[in-house]
């Protein structure tokens, strides 16, 4: 299979079933397979967005970032690679501690697919 019908995602937090509740309904709504491959505890250094903290601060090259927009604005001027990043703040509140009832999350499982190498850390969400 091409790797043009995956969406690759890089995750820390195994259990969120909420996101992957979502995850779920995203892959049935564009038809396409996502794979989520989460990093084992304290491996951030695969991590690719610990990548752009180091860069961010290099960049910034020990500049204040006493505000929101000042770092907002450091951040979509910095480049890695060559390549600008697209920067956006989030205003919305993030609501904590949305669980996905047991009943509920089984409807979901039958659209995973885990690794029998790596169960815990492999899954792929497949499109019905």
């Amino acid at each position: 299979m091409s790797l043009y019908n995956w969406y690759f995602i890089f995750l820390q937090v195994p259990n969120r079933t909420q996101f992957i509740k979502r995850m779920v309904e995203l892959s049935q709504a564009i038809n396409l397979r996502i794979r989520l491959i989460y990093y084992p505890p304290y491996h951030s250094k695969y991590n690719p967005i610990e990548r752009c903290w180091a860069t961010l601060e290099n960049y910034s090259n020990g500049a204040i970032l006493d505000s929101v927009e000042t770092a907002v604005q450091w951040a979509a001027n910095m480049t890695w690679k060559g390549i600008s990043p697209i920067v956006h703040q989030v205003k919305a509140t993030y609501e904590k501690g949305i669980k996905v009832l047991s009943q509920e999350l089984e409807l979901y499982q039958n659209y995973w697919q885990r690794s029998e190498t790596l169960p815990k850390w492999d899954i792929t969400i497949v499109p019905a």
